[in-house]
């Protein structure tokens, strides 16, 4: 399976697809779409646009992972990277890719353990768990390389999934659970 991972953003947007197979995972490319050499964010809007479709059509990942926007206090801030995300999603559901949100937090412990972690410190595990030789500048890359990541941790998990329909999918009974791993429950 192919994952696209994204960090919206208005200045920088960090993209990244990893490849797996079984319980492994190898990065294809990852990059920064940069656009803080606009100043009109309807440019910024329909660059992410071309963009995201760009890469979509080239790469062809039948799933996307995008980090949900954190609750700070600019709430103009807010706007515009909700704004930008809505664009992204937008666009896979153009191309029939399902989308699956992570806040930021969660990102952060499926990686490192640690919800505290700084961006840092993901993109050095990163690194060493895919074995990276070099690492952009830009941490926007790596951290949408931490929510492909993080996904492809999600849909290996024996609770599935956060959106139902979907590999191992969610489970929201303990009988549900109890009837997709009947190796896992004592009788």
């Amino acid at each position: 399976m192919r994952i696209l991972g994204i960090d919206p953003g208005t200045n920088f947007l960090g993209w990244a697809l990893i490849d797996t197979e079984g319980n492994k995972a190898k990065l294809v490319v990852m990059g920064i779409v940069d656009l803080a050499k606009y100043t009109d964010a309807y440019v910024k809007l329909k660059t992410i646009l071309q963009r995201v479709n760009s890469i979509l059509e080239e790469y062809k990942p039948q799933e996307m992972s995008i980090e949900s926007p954190f609750f700070g206090k600019n709430i103009q801030s807010m706007l515009k990277l909700g704004r930008a995300q809505g664009v992204c999603i937008a666009s896979a559901g153009v191309h029939d890719v399902p989308v699956t949100e992570y806040a930021p937090l969660r990102i952060k412990q499926a990686i490192t353990g640690s919800g505290a972690a700084s961006k840092e410190q993901v993109a050095d595990m990163l690194r060493r768990m895919l074995d990276i030789k070099e690492m952009p500048e830009k941490l926007d890359a790596t951290d949408a390389l931490a929510a492909a990541y993080c996904h492809f941790i999600q849909l290996r998990s024996p609770l599935g999934s956060p959106k139902s329909g979907r590999i191992g999918g969610p489970v929201r009974s303990w009988k549900e659970f109890a009837e997709r791993n009947p190796n896992r429950v004592k009788k």
